[in-house]
């Protein structure tokens, strides 16, 4: 599979010298400055894959950890991480969704005593065709036995390690990236984050063969993924929130709670960019945000939520 990775790595453009084709043997449980698993060059086409154990066979087992850090060589604190992502695949047959009473949008609260009855918990086994690209699923007490939909892979996390000494667990996202669960997160996005620490210290994994926006009931179509990232380094430039780019909008996403907090933080960070890179007059900024933005809501379920602010590419001024 990694020979056919590459392939398609060097069918992408990637020179063979700056391709780098790594299985990962070490999952982490956090995202954390750490000994890295790799050392690679700035320009870097990764060839490798996400996460692998039980969790994606029928019989289920225990969620993985993370594929990292990975030390960005000549990465600093006064630069910007960019990760291409050219290809996210599906590599197992199978993915798994899940429900249970005290995680997801609309279940009780772990931290809060409720009168309802809890959510059940229920495993979801989905068979992936990965030639089709459908996944299908049997339901339990609905009218139709079961259920296909169309994949749309997309990794859940992208990371650097966060500032100081910070460490946060896989399903805290922030300003260093982490679990954002967007499905913007696909093949042809761009993704730009701050870096905290000389090396970047860079982490990636929780494929997604499909996602809704806000990931409602706490899990995606969880897989295991086939994947090529492109690893660069912007110099000289620093931002404060994970910026996006495909073919259609530039993006940022932020991450808070209360949901309004990431929604603020995402829009400031979009006007500061339309600023900076674009000439905008702030208030020129803000007035046509108000006229033009879109948004998603990436995540509802995760310690912090994350909303994806969106500026249509086909009003920037030529650069």
């Amino acid at each position: 599979m990694i020979t056919t990775l590459l392939s398609l790595a060097l069918a992408a453009g990637a020179a063979l010298q700056d391709t780098v084709r790594f299985t990962p043997t070490v999952q982490q449980p956090t995202f954390a400055v750490r000994e890295p698993v790799l050392r690679v060059r700035p320009g870097t086409v990764l060839v490798s894959q996400t996460h692998f154990g039980d969790y994606y066979t029928e019989a289920g087992g225990a969620f993985p950890g993370e594929v990292g850090p990975i030390l960005v060589e000549g990465a600093t604190v006064n630069d910007i991480l960019k990760i291409e992502i050219i290809r996210v695949h599906p590599n197992s047959k199978y993915a798994a969704s899940n429900i249970r009473p005290t995680f997801g949008g609309l279940t009780t609260d772990a931290r809060v005593r409720l009168l309802n009855d809890p959510t059940p918990t229920r495993r979801y086994l989905w068979v992936l065709d990965t030639l089709r690209m459908v996944g299908t699923t049997k339901l339990v007490g609905s009218s139709m036995p079961n259920i296909s939909i169309d994949l749309q892979p997309m990794l859940g996390r992208l990371a650097v390690a966060p500032r100081g000494q910070e460490a946060f667990a896989g399903l805290w996202p922030g300003d260093f990236g982490g679990n954002m669960d967007a499905p913007e997160l696909k093949p042809g996005t761009t993704v730009y984050l701050p870096i905290f620490h000389d090396g970047a210290y860079f982490y990636f994994g929780d494929g997604h063969a499909r996602q809704g926006q806000g990931e409602v009931g706490g899990t995606g179509l969880e897989t295991s993924m086939d994947v090529i990232l492109k690893i660069d380094v912007v110099k000289g430039k620093t931002i404060d929130w994970p910026r996006l780019e495909d073919d259609r909008y530039i993006m940022v996403a932020g991450s808070a709670r209360p949901l309004i907090d990431a929604f603020r933080l995402a829009h400031v960070e979009l006007v500061e960019w339309l600023e900076e890179d674009y000439g905008f007059d702030r208030w020129d900024a803000y007035v046509l945000l108000g006229q033009v933005a879109e948004s998603s809501v990436a995540n509802i379920v995760d310690p912090i939520y994350t909303v994806v602010a969106k500026f249509p590419k086909r009003f920037l001024p030529p650069r």
